[in-house]
């Protein structure tokens, strides 16, 4: 019985050791917001107790567009776009919960209705009244869902490899286990989610961005670094094992079908995480909808084909204007 006790005495004690030794902890908030969140980065109060950390750029009088990233990215995903439209457009992009410096919610809800909640309040303590909205991924299915509930306040979407396309309707892979994608895998596996919010190496990280892509030359040091440091941002891995947590929450095809506004809809051919189809569909749904869809490119078009994107948006954007 001792030597027994003395085994397992040993193996905790190896356990702890192996944890101390791989354990990443969370990075420090002040030096994060001193590496990511310089000019012309704000904080901006919204309810609910949440700090938003967003870019509002570009000429207060231009079309305004604000754009969602996706999960586990943040608004530094947008630059490419950024940089080619605040010469015309006011240009706004912001962390959501759960994502880079904006945090956790403090009320841990991360549903479908608190992210287009959150838009709204963004919108306004901005002082914005109607405005084109687009997002990637994650991001876009917030736009859709933003644009159901205000409807009104929508000029037009921009579509990037969105979620929120129904499963019935097509087979969307982003929130299910068999993605493909390690980092989604872990996060949805009980257990060893559970374990990742503690031991979360940067090698994981880098291996997940590119298995998101098909141009693997965007996957930089300093790029995965930012993934890697601002899921570490204190509070983010719980609330990313939180969001997986949650039942997905798609809208409808007769929430889609209704959403008359103008919408372009951008699409990698390659993208491995939502697949061309849900593309297809959507443009299939959508009122009055144009789809482009980027041969060779993944999951990330505003990056993977910056320029290519950021061409057919502009000229998307001036039919807006004409109209």
């Amino acid at each position: 019985m001792k030597w027994a006790l003395r085994i397992i005495g040993v193996i905790a004690a190896l356990l702890v050791v192996l944890f101390l030794i791989f354990r990443t902890p969370d990075t420090d908030a002040d030096e994060m917001r001193a590496k990511y969140g310089g000019a012309p980065s704000q904080f901006v109060e919204i309810d609910g107790g949440v700090t938003v950390h967003l870019r509002d750029e570009g000429p207060r009088d231009g079309l305004p567009i604000i754009l969602l990233h996706g999960s586990n990215a943040d608004l530094h995903t947008w630059e490419p776009w950024a940089q080619g439209l605040r010469d015309t457009y006011r240009v706004i992009r912001f962390d959501q919960v759960g994502h880079g410096l904006t945090g956790p919610d403090p009320q841990h809800d991360y549903s479908r209705e608190n992210y287009a909640e959150d838009i709204r309040e963004v919108a306004d303590s901005l002082g914005l009244d109607r405005f084109v909205i687009g997002g990637n991924s994650m991001g876009g299915k917030h736009t859709l869902a933003f644009a159901s509930a205000y409807p009104e306040r929508v000029i037009g979407m921009v579509l990037v490899d969105a979620g929120g396309v129904p499963r019935r309707e097509v087979e969307v892979r982003e929130d299910d286990d068999d993605s493909g994608n390690i980092g989604f895998a872990i996060a949805r596996t009980p257990g060893i989610n559970r374990i990742a919010e503690q031991i979360t190496p940067r090698s994981l990280i880098a291996q997940s961005l590119e298995q998101s892509v098909s141009v693997e030359e965007i996957v930089t040091e300093n790029m995965i670094d930012r993934y890697w440091e601002l899921l570490r941002y204190p509070g983010n891995r719980a609330a990313t094992m939180a969001r997986f947590s949650t039942e997905y929450q798609p809208l409808t095809r007769e929430e889609i079908a209704q959403l008359s506004m103008p919408t372009l809809i951008l699409w990698g051919d390659e993208d491995r995480l939502i697949p061309v189809s849900a593309g297809r569909w959507l443009d299939e749904t959508l009122p009055q909808s144009e789809l482009v869809i980027y041969e060779g490119i993944g999951h990330l078009p505003q990056e993977e084909t910056a320029e290519p994107s950021l061409r057919d948006l502009r000229s998307w954007l001036g039919t807006l204007e004409q109209g």
